[in-house]
């Protein structure tokens, strides 16, 4: 991560054909998540809509020359972090996300805290802090998600990362629905 600035510990992308686990969580997650994003973009007045089926959307990042898969583990050391970011990888992304907590905090690291910001228009960027257990998942917006106003729905853009750890390893694996230039 340091190496791109983004941060301290490593990361590695799966290749396909990916693991089992991770493309039957890739699949199995989607009907469950495909609702929302669509209703997210309704509500920021996005025309995009995403198809029923995974492996639908996936066929259309390959036509867009988005052919590199995304699902990743990720390791964190004492004093290792992740800045805040999004994970945009082209044309196309998919709003939701999914990481999964491999290690206990407390017992295999401390600190190491997952972290979301929210950007809000003309406000303070506001953030918050996710309490996670080994095997625990959050779902989260890869770039924007939809607040509703006085004056309607708005969008407010988000940005995640990990605090630094204090001891120990934390071990990540993170779901990422659309693939990469």
């Amino acid at each position: 991560m340091a190496r791109h600035g983004f941060g301290k510990g490593e990361y590695r992308y799966f290749k396909y054909p990916l693991p089992d686990l991770l493309g039957g969580l890739r699949t199995a997650l989607w009907p469950r998540l495909v609702g929302i994003a669509n209703s997210w973009n309704e509500r920021m007045g996005v025309d995009r809509r995403y198809p029923e089926a995974h492996a639908d959307f996936l066929r259309q990042c390959h036509d867009a020359g988005q052919t590199r898969p995304t699902p990743l583990l990720l390791q964190y050391e004492a004093g290792d972090f992740n800045c805040l970011h999004q994970d945009l990888y082209g044309d196309l992304a998919f709003p939701l996300q999914v990481a999964f907590l491999l290690s206990e905090p407390g017992r295999d690291f401390t600190g190491g805290e997952f972290v979301l910001t929210e950007q809000r228009p003309r406000m303070q960027s506001r953030a918050e802090v996710v309490p996670l257990h080994q095997g625990d998942a959050v779902v989260f917006a890869v770039h924007n998600r939809p607040v509703q106003g006085t004056r309607g729905a708005y969008r407010v853009n988000l940005r995640h990362g990990v605090s630094r750890l204090r001891s120990g390893q934390r071990h990540t694996v993170g779901i990422i629905f659309h693939d990469a230039k």
